[in-house]
């Protein structure tokens, strides 16, 4: 598998939004994802187009894709957080940070070095803004995840949290 790693770019929009929806459809969706497939399912064009848009270009957002013959096998994005704002959670962030989420690989892409090759692109991106790390939060049931975290250098960071979808972990990497 030749898989070639970028930035998403605006037009890819509408291909984005089915790789999210294939995501949202796996069977580990409800503890990887903050979202579902039916609300997801739900939003208009005009959502993925900003979307697209948004995490295209500049640095507060950056999604990178995993392209195989023409199709998006793989996804991840990186939010550039900044102290006092609210995450996903709805939590203050503490400290300035960069956050890795909604991580995808396709199945027929899985154990190809599709997600080495997408969480590069994350790190790299990260450092370029002057992040000595990257960070994750990563449900306490998704060990599949977990494992593919750690063998990625990400290790727990010793902070644990009860969300409305259970226990989730923080992992961090060095950049």
């Amino acid at each position: 598998m030749a898989v070639s790693i970028r930035r998403v770019r605006h037009e890819d929009w509408a291909r984005a939004r089915d790789l999210r929806l294939e995501a949202l459809a796996d069977p580990a969706a409800s503890v990887a994802f903050l979202e579902t497939l039916a609300v997801a399912s739900e939003q208009p064009d005009a959502f993925w187009i900003e979307r697209a848009a948004a995490a295209s270009a500049g640095d507060r957002v950056s999604q990178w894709l995993g392209e195989d013959g023409g199709a998006l096998v793989g996804s991840v994005v990186v939010l550039a957080q900044e102290a006092g704002e609210r995450d996903y959670f709805d939590t203050v962030i503490p400290e300035r940070r960069a956050v890795l989420v909604g991580v995808y690989v396709a199945p027929a892409a899985r154990g190809a070095g599709t997600l080495d090759a997408l969480v590069d692109a994350a790190c790299g991106w990260a450092r370029s803004l002057g992040f000595a790390r990257l960070e994750l939060d990563v449900h306490a049931d998704n060990a599949r995840a977990r494992a593919a975290y750690a063998r990625l250098g990400f290790a727990p960071t010793g902070h644990v949290f009860a969300t409305t979808m259970g226990r989730e972990l923080q992992m961090a990497r060095a950049l």
